[in-house]
């Protein structure tokens, strides 16, 4: 069924196209991911599917009694409202929906003929499948379920709305978007504000809600996770493509090819039509020559593909610091609760450490005292030799709204620095012309993130602890800015809840959760699979416990035979390191044999072949030591 329909849609600003000639449907169930860089007019083209602008040419079809909406991030409620009432307003047009119902009974009570009373009934059978399509019947539980899954917790509940953080406030608004249960969710950046765990789980709720969706989203790992079909809103067009981020960004690249090589063979027939007519224009062949030039006229120009890619960025030549950049023993650290206690850490040079965990777990509290901003309670923590640490802080505190983009970036007391450079620097992080004499406040969130990140190249720090850098960036921006990690000569601190960005970056993950920091060496997928590997045993633990509960002559404990070791004993962490260290091996392998290089030399790619295929054979069995240290180790 087609909810949404549109032909030659447009929308301009300030007399400049936005987007035009636009062409779409929008269909029932269908999750379309809506990609673009920044500016492209993704969040004006949400706004007019829901009704908030007026396109000024082209026609928008809503298909009749089709319920829209549009995730609203500042918030609509009352101050004296409570969570749970704010939640509840999302049901609104479910409580119409159960008034109308009782009309329609009261109706067929009232009945004083069969004409009458089977017009009732009819009408009380209609509202009554659209109550059960929604689900209407188990509101409490959705509700609880919602609430719970956006991480508030029961005792939120009866808190009035208005004393939630800004934060709070916008999942608070997702939640009433979720409860309303519209025919089309517009949803405009719905995992800002949300940690890596509540993510999930707005994934996996996403994905079994048979509405239409349309997403835009910078977070690519969710847009894999979500949707099934991605629009490209590029130079006010939008091109589509069926599958995820992943399998959009596949096909791109294939298409772009093959456009690129039409291009360049209907310019060598171009270029022999237009030598035949230099040729033979005045001659005995001028007739031919004539013909030539009328195809040539008539001729469709293939377009190719414009990239699309992010600013430069990049960090530049750093000082060298000593191997050692920090060293941590025994860190503990409580505020109303304890956020880690006793955390041994040491980060060599060169390494991008991500720092990951749910929201108030402690993560900017332990990077800020890993680098002296912060004081422990207990333990110590040294900077390594010749270490200099360049911050950026998630709130952008460090640019005054009031100062100008180049006196913002400008290095304090720094006489080498001229105007130029701090231009050229801006240009170089996707600020240019004008913008940087606008003020900070003047920019929009994601030049704000920009100009944060210009800034911190400027200091020249060998450490660079960035607090969430990839909010408000587009996915082209985070593209350039994980490049410019990986290029830098330096050591990478970094909090974030890009998981995508942390595969492409993270060399090691330190989990703050629970009151502990934990290292996981490795990056998000690592740490996934120990994650799986690890719930896996608790579940197999759970459940011997239970049977030894029911039946005590289960419990191997109880007949002092203890399930035997098949493997030495050795630490969790240890077999970690080796899991790392072999997974990164044989990342390297398969890099190697998918060079074409490589099998020009038969000998030396069997012996990669098989040293890659023993390393996958020696990993399956670190999984097994792993998994059994941690359920016997004790």
């Amino acid at each position: 069924m087609i909810l949404v329909s549109a032909q030659d849609l447009g929308r301009q600003y300030s007399g400049d196209p936005i987007f035009s000639e636009l062409r779409f449907e929008i269909r029932a169930g269908e999750r379309i991911g809506l990609v673009g860089p920044n500016g492209a007019g993704k969040t004006t083209l949400m706004r007019v599917l829901a009704g908030l602008d007026q396109p000024e040419y082209g026609h928008l079809h809503i298909r009749s009694g089709i319920k829209v909406s549009l995730l609203r991030q500042e918030p609509d409620f009352s101050p004296d409202q409570t969570l749970m009432e704010v939640a509840r307003s999302g049901l609104a047009s479910l409580v119409d929906l159960q008034r109308e119902l009782e009309e329609a009974a009261q109706e067929m009570s009232e009945a004083e003929d069969q004409y009458d009373r089977d017009r009732a009934t009819k009408r009380y059978a209609e509202i009554y499948d659209r109550l059960e399509h929604q689900d209407a019947y188990s509101v409490e539980h959705r509700v609880e379920e919602i609430l719970g899954g956006l991480a508030f917790s029961t005792s939120d509940f009866e808190r009035s709305a208005s004393t939630f953080s800004g934060g709070q406030q916008s999942r608070l608004m997702l939640a009433k978007l979720l409860l309303q249960s519209p025919d089309l969710m517009l949803l405009d950046e719905p995992s800002n504000h949300l940690d890596i765990q509540t993510t999930t789980w707005l994934e996996n709720y996403l994905s079994r809600q048979s509405v239409g969706m349309v997403i835009v989203s910078h977070d690519r790992y969710f847009l894999d996770r979500t949707v099934t079909k991605i629009w490209e809103l590029l130079d006010g067009k939008i091109d589509a493509y069926p599958g995820n981020y992943t399998h959009y960004w596949k096909l791109r690249g294939e298409k772009a090819k093959v456009l690129q090589r039409q291009s360049e063979r209907q310019n060598e027939k171009i270029a022999d039509l237009e030598a035949y007519i230099r040729k033979y224009g005045a001659g005995q062949r001028a007739k031919q020559a004539h013909d030539r030039e009328k195809k040539l006229a008539r001729l469709e120009r293939v377009d190719t593909m414009r990239d699309i890619v992010g600013p430069r960025m990049g960090f530049g030549e750093v000082e060298r610091s000593g191997d050692i950049v920090i060293e941590a023993r025994k860190l503990s650290k409580s505020f109303d609760k304890q956020l880690f206690k006793d955390f041994d850490f040491s980060v060599l040079r060169g390494q991008c450490i991500g720092v990951m965990g749910p929201n108030g777990a402690g993560k900017t509290t332990l990077i800020k005292t890993l680098i002296g901003q912060e004081k422990v309670d207990s333990g110590e923590v040294k900077l390594g030799h010749k270490v200099l640490v360049g911050y950026h802080d998630q709130g952008l505190q460090s640019l005054a709204p009031e100062t100008t983009v180049v006196r913002a970036v400008w290095p304090e007391d720094d006489p080498d620095w001229l105007e130029g450079d701090v231009r050229s620097l801006i240009a170089r992080f996707g600020l240019t012309g004008e913008q940087a004499f606008q003020t900070v406040g003047q920019l929009s969130g994601g030049e704000k993130g920009k100009a944060a990140l210009a800034r911190l190249a400027a200091t020249s720090a060998n450490l660079l602890v960035m607090d969430e850098p990839t909010n408000h960036l587009d996915i082209w921006s985070c593209d350039a800015l994980e490049e410019s990690i990986k290029n830098f000569e330096g050591t990478v601190l970094v909090v974030t809840h890009d998981r995508y960005f942390l595969n492409q970056v993270a060399d090691r993950i330190v989990l703050v959760s629970g009151g502990n920091a934990r290292v996981i060496e490795g990056d998000y997928e690592t740490y996934q699979r120990l994650a799986a590997i690890e719930a896996e045993a608790a579940s197999s633990a759970s459940a011997k416990a239970q049977a030894a509960q029911h039946d005590p002559q289960a419990d191997p404990s109880q007949k002092g035979d203890r399930r035997k070791r098949k493997f030495p004993y050795r630490k969790p962490e240890d077999v970690e390191k080796e899991i790392a260290k072999t997974e990164a091996e044989v990342a390297e392998l398969e890099d190697l044999l998918g060079q074409p290089a490589i099998w020009r030399d038969s000998v030396k790619a069997r012996n990669s072949q098989l040293r890659h295929d023993n390393l996958k054979s020696d990993l399956a069995k670190l999984y097994e030591h792993w998994e059994e240290a941690i359920d016997l180790n004790h």
